[in-house]
C-alpha cells in the first residue's frame, strides 16, 4: 500500500479553542448548519464523540458524492489536536483504502491561530493516487475552514 502525504497550514484570526470546538468537536452540528446546500446531515453511527466514534456525512444532490464515513482516532481538546480517518465513502473510489487526517490548531501571536493539517492518502495495492483528487480535497478543506472562520467572525459570542 502506497501512502501519499499532504501538509497544509491555514492562518486564522480566530482563537484556537473556538476554531477547534466549531470545526472538530461540534462539526456534526456546525457544518450542516453552515453548508446546507452540500451537507444533508451528519449521523453518529457509533460512539459518544470520543475516540472510536464513527460519523456518516450525508451529502445533498448538489454533491457528486452520496456519503463518507469518518472514524475519530484521537481527540486532545487541551492541545487542540485530533486524528481521524475517512474509512468509507464515494471519494475513496477503487484506489484508496482510507485517508488519515491530523489537525492541530496552534495559537498565533495576534490572538488567532494556525491550523496545521496533514492528510495521508492510503492507496490500495500499487494504485496511484490521483493528484487532481488531492487538489480537490485540499480546496474543499480550505472552503469548509473559511466558512467556519467567517461564521465565528460574524458571531463573536459563539464558542467564546
Amino acid at each position: 500500500m502506497g501512502v501519499t502525504s499532504l501538509n497544509q497550514e491555514f492562518p486564522c484570526p480566530i482563537a484556537p479553542a473556538r476554531m477547534f470546538k466549531a470545526l472538530i468537536v461540534d462539526s456534526n452540528k456546525v457544518i450542516p448548519k453552515l453548508l446546507p446546500q452540500f451537507i444533508a446531515s451528519v449521523d453518529v453511527l457509533q460512539g459518544n464523540g470520543g475516540p472510536g466514534t464513527i460519523e456518516q456525512v450525508n451529502f445533498t444532490e448538489a454533491s457528486p458524492f452520496k456519503f463518507v464515513k469518518h472514524r475519530l482516532d484521537e481527540l486532545d481538546q487541551d492541545n487542540f489536536f485530533c486524528k481521524y480517518s475517512m474509512i468509507e465513502g464515494d471519494p475513496l473510489g477503487d484506489k484508496l483504502e482510507s485517508i488519515d487526517y491530523e489537525v492541530k490548531f496552534e495559537a498565533a501571536a495576534d490572538g488567532g491561530c494556525v491550523c496545521k493539517m496533514t492528510s495521508k492518502y492510503n492507496a490500495i495495492g500499487d494504485s496511484a493516487v490521483n493528484e487532481e483528487q488531492i487538489k480537490e480535497g485540499k480546496e474543499n478543506a480550505l472552503a469548509i475552514y473559511k466558512v467556519v472562520e467567517s461564521y465565528l467572525l460574524q458571531n463573536p459570542d459563539v464558542y467564546a
